[in-house]
């Protein structure tokens, strides 16, 4: 067996271990979800108030503050399924308390390039800010259309390991860009998927809007404003 699975097989046994304990407690999941945000708001204060001398520092206590909070992101539907306690409002109320744990981050990075004066930056959050949330916009949405849309490369579990290697290594920066780049073509993706699934759809809906246009008595057909059409 390499390093790598042992690895790998070391941190399935922890993770398991970890799991095991807090079934056992039969504390709640959403508990555990809510503790995570709890964590990740710790982590944006630690990147808000980094600045000078000890912006590398704290922004490498960041990255282990955001550590601690994915291990409770990881377990608290392990913990759900382990105890019985899958409910379709636990599934709805982790995803909205992901994405105030994403915003809780990137807010902090805001403050943090705002107090040093870095517009630029302040900008790229914002954006950066923005297409994460459309990211699992563009999921929802397109999930209440057609059965799946699953497609782009950048979902949230990327989003966090890179936003930890910025923080870990004091590369946010390069980390910005490249979450903001990577979230618009998932974006872009994921239209794009949800228009081919429902091409067909969309021609069938105009074929019966046609026909039914044209069934219509002459004075009852919807008419162009003359101001309008030109």
């Amino acid at each position: 067996m390499s390093w790598t699975g042992a690895f790998g097989r070391a941190c399935g046994k922890l993770l398991y271990a970890i799991v095991r304990g807090l079934s056992l407690t039969r504390i709640s999941p959403n508990i555990l979800t809510f503790t995570g945000l709890v964590i990740n708001i710790i982590a944006g204060v630690l990147f808000g108030y980094a600045s000078g001398d000890r912006q590398p520092r704290l922004f490498f206590y960041a990255g282990l503050v955001i550590l601690a909070a994915g291990i409770f992101d990881m377990v608290d539907g392990r913990v759900a399924r382990a105890t019985h306690q899958v409910t379709t409002f636990g599934a709805f109320f982790d995803s909205v308390i992901d994405r105030y744990s994403d915003i809780a981050l990137f807010f902090g990075l805001l403050v943090f390039y705002a107090r040093a004066n870095h517009f630029f930056y302040v900008v790229l959050v914002g954006i950066v800010m923005t297409t994460s949330v459309m990211v699992s916009y563009t999921r929802a949405r397109a999930e209440s259309l057609i059965p799946s849309c699953k497609v782009g490369f950048l979902e949230r579990p990327e989003r966090i390991v890179l936003v930890l290697i910025g923080a870990l290594f004091n590369r946010m920066a390069p980390v910005l860009w490249v979450i903001a780049v990577l979230s618009t073509i998932t974006v872009i993706h994921r239209m794009w998927h949800t228009y081919q699934q429902m091409k067909p759809l969309t021609e069938q809906e105009l074929k019966t809007q046609a026909a039914t246009a044209g069934s219509l008595p002459k004075e009852q057909r919807p008419k162009l404003n003359p101001a309008i059409s030109a």
